[in-house]
């Protein structure tokens, strides 16, 4: 018999094997291919990293020119997809409008065999960018931008287009450790969801949209405009800790704090808070950044509870002026390159996957008649 997992939600279970990346497993809780997170997001740009993912290595210049090359011919949109992202409303969630433009580029762009897996990945790895920004800057300033920039990277892609200039090479880079904070974490929710799509061979794009869908949720990619609402309410360290003793008194949900796989710190805090604490800098700040360092020493002096990578992300997206509704999407403009290597590993080695369940229902029992009920 099948041991039962009541109420588990499979946290600590094995469901498969991954060869891409290891969580709470190693001496930094975090690796890409062997690779500690922390060396990469030091030395290398997304891209790069989303090289090593998706292909299996580090690139060297010649193979990483020729990648950035190949994205910067991608992120153009088709006319029929504009057209889509034009009748989405302003007041959408933006996590729906790139499910729903995912969906669409499935249509406009099947994946006619896994063979092309690569280039159909590279596709959305190049336009995901495009898509948010065409119907964010559509429907919120009333304009038609031009997505096909000559930006050398994804994040200052992103940046200008939203914006409609060139970001700063301080905000390039802290794009680029973004990027690479976000793209691979193992079997989380909706990595899980995309490698059970992928175990019905079904397409990527299916496998992607399903995954979107599942990091819309506030307990999975939601945490850090949670806590980006939270922080700006805020209007001193002070303040801060006051309404935070509160909140906990009162058993509210924090969001930022703790993770359900590392049980002392994760690893990619303490990169993004350095970073959001040079930004702050640059800007000026003297709010902000206070306040959140104050939440999480309240967290942890009380409830023995650290940040997570989401918590110090509020800031620094904030600090590039980026909208908040905004703030997941570009975790999916990240992860995708992790749930398409997923999807890629689940397809070289299939099994489709099917869990058993507890049944807690009624006992076997006869139908009555319409009369009797």
């Amino acid at each position: 018999m099948a041991k039962v997992l009541s109420g588990a939600g499979l946290r600590g279970q094995v469901a498969g094997k991954t060869a891409l990346s290891t969580v709470g497993k190693s001496g930094s809780g975090l690796t890409y291919r062997g690779y500690d997170v922390k060396d990469l997001a030091e030395n290398c740009q997304f891209e790069e990293v989303a090289h090593l993912i998706l292909k299996g290595n580090l690139p060297n210049q010649t193979e990483l020119d020729a990648y950035k090359s190949e994205l910067k011919a991608m992120r153009g949109l088709p006319q029929a997809l504009k057209e889509v992202l034009e009748r989405i409303p302003a007041d959408a969630h933006p996590m729906d409008v790139l499910r729903t433009g995912c969906s669409m580029l499935g249509n406009l762009e099947g994946e006619a065999s896994f063979d092309e897996q690569g280039k159909v990945t590279d596709r959305m790895l190049a336009s995901f960018p495009s898509i948010i920004c065409y119907w964010y800057r559509f429907s919120h300033d009333g304009v038609r931008i031009d997505v096909e920039t000559d930006d050398d990277s994804i994040g200052a892609h992103f940046l200008h287009l939203l914006h409609g200039e060139k970001p700063s090479e301080l905000h390039e880079r802290v794009m680029h450790v973004s990027l690479i904070l976000y793209a691979e974490h193992e079997f989380n929710a909706s990595t899980f969801t995309a490698r059970v799509c992928a175990s019905t061979l079904s397409d990527m794009h299916s496998c992607i949209t399903g995954a979107i869908g599942s990091l819309r949720g506030p307990l999975h990619g939601g945490a850090n405009e949670a806590a980006m609402e939270m922080i700006e309410r805020f209007e001193s360290a002070d303040h801060a800790e006051q309404e935070m003793m509160g909140m906990l008194e009162r058993k509210e949900k924090i969001m930022g704090f703790g993770h359900a796989i590392y049980s002392e710190s994760d690893p990619r805090n303490e990169i993004i808070k350095r970073w959001s604490e040079k930004l702050a800098a640059d800007v000026g700040d003297t709010v902000l950044y206070p306040v959140s360092v104050r939440c999480e020493e309240v967290m942890w002096r009380e409830k023995k509870l650290f940040c997570n990578a989401d918590f110090f992300h509020a800031s620094a997206y904030n600090f590039m002026k980026i909208p908040t509704k905004l703030f997941t999407p570009i975790f999916v403009m990240s992860r995708l390159t992790g749930w398409a290597a997923h999807v890629m590993e689940q397809r070289a080695d299939n099994r489709i996957i099917r869990p058993s369940a507890e049944y807690t229902g009624e006992e076997l029992r006869p139908v009555p008649a319409i009369s009797e009920r």
